[in-house]
């Protein structure tokens, strides 16, 4: 007896269970739909045996599954060819379960063994075939199947490794280095170094960020180690999805076993996992081991105590300790690689030629470690850049720690940002002054950053007369973010009772306002100025300046001096005095009094 014909679309993968008495089953193919029917085992048992066999492998799986192998999903010789590479993989010591689901993830493999046995007989070439005093020839085709996966020799290592991804060619070349591996410590090893890989948190940009800041940075001659990493990342790029795909579980594990077979090769218990805990003790969080593995895989291979600890004693000598190690790995994992190393040396002589102290050269490559990636012939151009607009010496020092970065800037990106600031209206003397106050303004983007500042600051009323002396002043207007520090700060002296045209000109009375905290300095100030000074809010227009002075250790105690005194004076009257004037003028002494302590309580 039929159920009612029901159409539906075709699943990737479909499970049909096996409740008591009954089976639902479908006749499957690789088109869009099928039908499904009902049959009873009392009235259709010839017929179940025959399906049912299509959808186990052996009887080692109480459902059904379909066959990613389209065109012969449906062919029964395929289904047998399936049990055969499952009991291969059982003889190679997995459970029923493991082995049966390797065996249905392997499609290419079985089509290979299907396609060998059918060749023999088609050619009648199985009379050399002599297999346990048995006539090959004569026997079922799923026992011929076996006997040609025998003779295959892989001992089940293909079929898992198409399992996991690897296409029959990848997989061929993999098997080859791990021929004395069992299959069941393989499948651990694969298990725990997807584990080590792709267990963190890291998003694909990210990584892919970190990966491209480190190929375009480096500019001088590779180690093999390297050299691998960038062919890793070249098969990568070469993937649809390029280096995105680096924090891809699939596709990037793909790769990785494809670029380092011999990554298999190495023990879970003596060397995997005491590496994961070695990077944990030097500062590197567990779920960000993964970029350091994936961006330098080369590290795997490294010995902790002959090659990691040995070389990372070598950045003793620009300061880095074991604290640092971690969050450098994290930064520029090629730290490690012995062509940086080397370079390191070069680094340090160039810049000691500079005469820049090395206090300055330490904490610069601390925090930008792509440093140790770039030629000192390169850096030693970009060194006389900055020295050409009067930074040398310690200054030079003081710009290199502060914006290390500076040092990997493209010689015209740099001389770009200084032609822009020369058009702003400002000279090589004060660009030199300002590279020395705020030198992340050049390396700093003209159209996404420096543009667009100078646009808000024309939007908020600054005239293009009047920028320089603004920009003089407060330079770092030019890398203050405009959604989460300019604005925020405009909108909130706006809704203490300020226009947008008098905002505007206490910026180009004082600059600095805008770099102002709003919790820590504006607010605490204004309302000392409104409710304890009872002063309106509009005196700060005229002296702007009132914000850059300490409120417990200038405001208050000179208001509380002139409030005992009855004194009444304007805000610049009050703080634009150095001590010993306002004392002169407002206490008929020579200096400055302590107030009273009842003042200084209030």
């Amino acid at each position: 007896m039929y159920a009612p014909n029901i159409l539906f679309p075709i699943p990737k993968t479909l499970k049909t269970t096996v409740p008591d008495n009954r089976i639902y089953f479908a006749n499957l193919s690789c088109n869009l739909k099928f039908y499904v029917k009902y049959y009873n085992f009392a009235k259709s048992s010839s017929k179940f045996d025959f399906y049912l066999r299509r959808f186990q492998i052996s009887d080692t799986i109480p459902r059904a599954s379909t066959i990613e192998h389209c065109g012969n999903s449906n062919d029964e010789s395929f289904i047998e060819a399936q049990e055969a590479v499952s009991e291969i993989l059982q003889e190679a010591g997995l459970s029923k379960e493991e082995s049966a689901e390797i065996a249905l993830k392997s499609p290419k493999y079985v089509q290979m063994l299907v396609d060998s046995v059918r060749d023999l007989d088609e050619h009648s070439l199985w009379k050399s075939w002599r297999i346990e005093n048995e006539d090959v020839g004569s026997l079922l085709f799923k026992r011929k199947v076996f006997y040609m996966a025998k003779e295959k020799g892989d001992n089940g290592l293909l079929p898992f490794l198409e399992s996991i991804g690897l296409n029959p060619s990848s997989s061929s070349h993999v098997a080859r280095y791990l021929t004395r591996e069992t299959l069941p410590n393989l499948i651990h090893k694969v298990k725990y170094v997807k584990e080590m890989f792709f267990s963190g948190s890291d998003n694909e940009d990210i990584i892919e960020k970190k990966a491209r800041r480190m190929m375009i940075h480096l500019s001088i001659t590779t180690d093999e180690d390297i050299e691998r990493t960038l062919s890793f990342f070249e098969k990568m790029e070469a993937k649809r999805g390029g280096l995105k795909l680096l924090g891809s579980k699939d596709a990037s594990f793909r790769c990785l076993i494809e670029s380092f077979p011999r990554l298999l090769l190495l023990s879970v218990e003596s060397h995997l996992k005491p590496l994961v805990e070695f990077l944990e003790d030097v500062g590197v969080p567990k779920e960000h081991i993964r970029v350091v593995l994936l961006l330098f895989p080369p590290i795997i291979f490294y010995d902790i105590e002959k090659d990691i600890t040995l070389r990372a004693q070598s950045l003793e000598k620009v300061g880095v300790g074991n604290k640092d190690i971690g969050r450098m790995l994290l930064k520029y994992p090629w730290i490690l690689s012995t062509s940086i190393l080397e370079n390191l040396e070069e680094i340090l002589s160039s810049l000691d030629m500079e005469k820049v102290p090395k206090a300055y050269m330490e904490k610069a490559i601390k925090s930008w470690p792509h440093l140790l990636g770039c030629s000192s012939s390169k850096i030693k151009i970009m060194v006389e850049q900055l020295e050409r607009l009067g930074v040398k010496n310690e200054k030079l020092g003081q710009v290199i720690a502060s914006s290390p970065q500076l040092l990997l800037q493209k010689p015209h990106e740099f001389l770009e940002v200084v032609k822009f600031m020369e058009k702003l209206g400002l000279d090589a003397e004060i660009i030199g002054r300002i590279l020395s106050r705020c030198p992340e303004i050049f390396a700093s983007s003209i159209e996404r950053t420096l543009r667009r500042k100078v646009k808000f600051l024309a939007n908020i009323g600054i005239s293009r007369d009047q920028l320089p002396r603004v920009i003089k002043k407060y330079p770092e207007l030019l890398v203050s973010d405009i959604d989460s520090t300019l604005l925020p700060r405009i909108r909130y002296l706006m809704r203490s009772g300020l226009s947008a045209r008098e905002v505007a000109s206490m910026v180009r009375r004082f600059s600095p306002l805008l770099g102002y905290s709003i919790e820590e300095v504006l607010k605490p100030k204004l309302e000392f100025l409104v409710n304890t000074m009872e002063k309106p809010v509009r005196d700060v227009v005229e002296y702007p300046r009132y914000f850059s002075y300490s409120l417990d250790k200038k405001i208050k105690p000179r208001f509380w001096v002139l409030k005992g005194r009855n004194v009444d004076c304007s805000l610049k009257d009050m703080l634009g005095k150095n001590d010993e004037d306002f004392a002169t003028d407002y206490m008929g002494i020579g200096r400055m009094l302590v107030p009273p302590p009842s003042f200084q309580e209030r």
